[in-house]
């Protein structure tokens, strides 16, 4: 009889995590086991919300923003009583391994489901934060950023015809990965981040001197949540520089749309690197992209540690902040 592997979808939905599971399935099928899909994430461990995958199931959803497996955030899960439960639920049907896309949190969860019961499991990055230790990559990073592009475009359409500032709220509680990156990518005059210092006195001195001698009629900002002064900055911008300014939270438009092809390629080789890792013996690896090399590290490796925005993209996006 096949041994059993369940694919699972855990904490916030990013765009490629369709196309993780249906390759996920295909190639755990191709490989000799028995693929299983898991809904509603932890919580449908522990409420058996475990049906067999087959290709009716992971057909069609290859272009899909989001997981048709559903994720959800799951209390429970701490106590040790129902994650008996949730074991229970896969030894009934002989299931003996698990892949879960989704963050740091959820790979931690996993662990300690391993440290009780010892199913082995892999976990798959995806997050559009981009703020997963180990990894230059998560999955959904590159949607996410292609739809703040979309947006921040469409938003200089209105700026340049009315001289306008807007400052533009992208994702990023504790991390400025997406803000950085889109305010370089849409050529932002100004951008704050949790990772960076910023002068609003020096910043005003330079937009100043810009608007009065050298022509610049609007103003784009980009601001990660996490600084939290999207609303202060509005303000400020008004009464320093003189220019009307609109804020635009972008929320959670951030986290839809079809998957790029990125992140449908990169799916696929975190997908059959997962598949492959537990089919070697791994019990507890974290699938990683680092330096153009796809590899994996153990959960301690990625939960223990700190993930830091390359200090190259810092350097370039410094100069906005002052």
């Amino acid at each position: 009889m096949a041994e059993g592997l369940a694919i699972m979808t855990s904490g916030g939905d990013a765009a490629g995590m369709n196309p993780a599971i249906k390759c996920c399935v295909e190639y755990a099928a191709s490989k000799g086991y028995k693929p299983y899909l898991v809904y509603d994430g932890l919580r449908g461990l522990i409420d058996d919300k475990i049906v067999e995958a087959s290709r009716e199931l992971v057909s069609g959803i290859l272009h899909r923003g989001g997981t048709v497996l559903r994720s959800s955030r799951s209390t429970r899960f701490f106590e040790l009583q129902y994650r008996q439960q949730a074991y229970d639920n896969l030894k009934r049907r002989g299931i003996g391994k698990l892949i879960v896309i989704g963050g740091d949190g959820s790979f931690r969860a996993l662990n300690q489901f391993y440290s009780d019961f010892g199913v082995p499991f892999a976990g798959i990055p995806a997050t559009i934060d981009n703020d997963i230790a180990g990894t230059d990559y998560c999955l959904g990073v590159d949607t996410a950023l292609n739809m703040i592009r979309q947006s921040v475009d469409s938003i200089r359409d209105t700026a340049s015809s009315f001289s306008r500032a807007f400052v533009i709220e992208v994702m990023g509680r504790h991390c400025g990965y997406l803000a950085l990156t889109s305010a370089l990518s849409c050529g932002a005059e100004i951008c704050l981040v949790p990772e960076l210092e910023y002068d609003l006195n020096s910043i005003g001195a330079r937009l100043k001197h810009e608007i009065k001698n050298e022509g610049r009629g609007y103003i784009i900002a980009l601001v990660a949540e996490g600084v939290k002064m999207s609303e202060y900055l509005t303000r400020w911008i008004k009464d320093s520089l003189d220019m009307d300014a609109r804020l635009t939270v972008l929320g959670h438009v951030q986290r839809g749309g079809s998957p790029t092809v990125q992140d449908r390629i990169m799916a696929y080789k975190f997908s059959v690197a997962a598949v492959e890792a537990l089919d070697a013996g791994e019990t507890n690896a974290i699938m990683v992209y680092r330096d153009g090399t796809y590899g994996h590290l153990p959960i301690q490796a990625v939960a223990d540690a700190k993930y830091h925005i390359d200090p190259a993209l810092l350097k370039l996006g410094a100069p906005l902040g002052r």
